[in-house]
């Protein structure tokens, strides 16, 4: 397989930060995220969907002052091979050390119970070169939460990775075990739905941001518990309400 010709295999808008700006930012979640950069080898936003894990992780890596490499995991990347695959192509694109090659080869080896093995050569060639800081975004890892390869991997990964380098996982729940035992060796944060829920001051800002008065978000805000999807759906009913009688009241003065 040579170098060249694997990326054309690859489905691109899997590796690259999603396009466009959140509709809404975190201004207290961001300094969180940024404040453990130095202080936890890696982070999990969890929460069901529509609680605003992505929203966040965009958010972030437009605002982080360092390289994003990304990765939005889908259920057809169950295989460690394809997963590497993935991973491997979106670091290189940041970190020239890595070679996608090898790693997919070793993957591609590797029994799943010596998924370790791949996780060492991985932390390996990030370590290998005195590179800038560096985030490395996961999306939905959840989805392959029933391979067999992840515990052993992500317990060996996550401990070992160079002080430069933080990953950043999103998911709907919490990783297997061991993994959630990181928690407690203060290598892993967790952002769960209780953080991610909006404040009463955080909703009425964003209504207010789009045109919307107080009473409105107070409303609103006591209706969804400060649920982000739920929230936006207020906003653009709102909003669409608010065009159409404008929309109506046109209508009326040119008559």
């Amino acid at each position: 397989m040579n170098k060249d010709e694997r990326p054309d295999q690859l489905i691109h808008e899997k590796i690259a930060v999603p396009d466009g700006l959140p509709r809404v930012s975190r201004p207290r979640l961001l300094k969180l995220l940024e404040e453990n950069l130095a202080s936890y080898n890696a982070t999990v936003i969890n929460g069901r969907a529509g609680s605003g894990k992505t929203i966040l992780a965009v958010d972030f890596a437009r605002h982080v002052r360092r390289p994003v490499s990304w990765y939005k995991v889908d259920a057809a990347d169950f295989k460690l091979r394809d997963f590497i695959d993935y991973l491997s192509e979106s670091l290189r694109r940041k970190r020239s050390s890595i070679d996608p090659v090898s790693l997919v080869e070793l993957a591609d080896s590797a029994l799943s119970d010596r998924a370790e093995l791949v996780a060492e050569s991985l932390v390996f060639r990030l370590s290998e070169t005195n590179s800038e800081p560096l985030l490395v975004v996961i999306e939905d890892l959840h989805l392959v939460y029933d391979a067999d390869w992840v515990v052993p991997f992500f317990r060996r990964l996550l401990p070992l990775l160079p002080a430069e380098v933080h990953v950043l996982l999103t998911c709907r729940s919490m990783p297997p075990t061991p993994l959630w035992r990181m928690r407690s060796k203060q290598t892993l944060l967790v952002i769960d739905e209780s953080e991610l829920a909006f404040t009463q001051d955080e909703t009425i800002e964003w209504f207010r941001r789009c045109g919307l008065d107080e009473p409105q978000a107070r409303f609103a805000w006591s209706r969804t518990n400060g649920r982000c999807g739920a929230l936006a759906n207020f906003v653009d009913r709102a909003q669409s309400s608010a065009t159409k009688t404008m929309d109506f009241m046109r209508v009326g003065v040119l008559a």
